[in-house]
């Protein structure tokens, strides 16, 4: 399976406390030609959840007519009108199958990612992204043992990298060496997380890393969501 080199996750309270509206973030991302979004709404009831993914699924809406360049390659082609993006709900199996988003997110204190492979009406892994019907499922590791334990999933999200200021509870650092680590563990597509910048993005791809997922490191004063998005789309090859 074959994940976009460029993993954005449009963080609610993030967005917020940089006073950036949903919408806004979203339409450059768009702009961008970026192709996997991941809602992440920590502090929000359900009913806030949903209208948050709504503004998601407004501005992502478009699909790509019979015969138009696909922003995946053939052995990547997701279905359901061949959406121009992913959307991936953080936590909320539940929630992501009420938006009708693409899939689900979980940490290791949320739903296991068998029971949520289950919410989303899944009985097996995927291999390729053409198969995904009723979602992706992704775990978040920090340790060797995590990674390991991570056989239900779909992909692997391994993290932090740097250091990060977005999450108060933050696991230590993994670095460069974890992404490493991790990748010689699994060989499901592997998503690093954590301090991950333009100028350090291409390290964390040549430590192993198939997807680098980025949240404040879209967000540089003075600069464009949609610019700085090109810039890690271009990076990132």
């Amino acid at each position: 399976m074959i994940l976009p080199k460029l993993y954005a996750i449009a963080d609610v309270g993030v967005l917020t406390a940089r006073g950036v509206g949903l919408r806004e973030f979203a339409e450059g991302l768009r702009a961008a030609g970026v192709s996997l979004v991941q809602l992440r709404d920590k502090e929000g009831a359900p009913q806030e959840v949903l209208a948050h993914a709504a503004v998601l699924t407004e501005v992502f809406a478009k699909t790509v007519a019979v015969g138009d360049a696909h922003p995946y390659d053939d052995e990547a082609v997701v279905g359901r009108g061949h959406p121009e993006v992913l959307l991936i709900m953080n936590d909320r199996a539940d929630l992501a199958v009420l938006a009708g988003f693409d899939g689900v997110h979980v940490g290791q204190g949320d739903l296991g990612a068998a029971d949520a492979r289950r919410v989303l009406g899944r009985s097996h892994s995927l291999q390729s992204l053409d198969e995904w019907g009723t979602g992706l499922v992704g775990l978040s590791t920090h340790t060797v043992e995590q990674v390991f334990g991570a056989g239900d999933a779909d992909y692997v999200a391994v993290g932090p990298v740097f250091a990060t200021g977005t999450k108060l509870d933050a696991e230590p650092v993994v670095g460069l060496d974890g992404v490493r680590r991790a990748r010689a563990l699994t060989r499901k597509p592997l998503v690093a997380i954590g301090g991950i910048t333009r100028e350090n993005c291409r390290s964390v791809v040549d430590a192993g890393a198939d997807s680098v997922a980025v949240i404040s490191g879209l967000l540089v004063p003075g600069e464009t969501v949609e610019k700085v998005a090109r810039d890690f789309l271009a990076i990132l090859g």
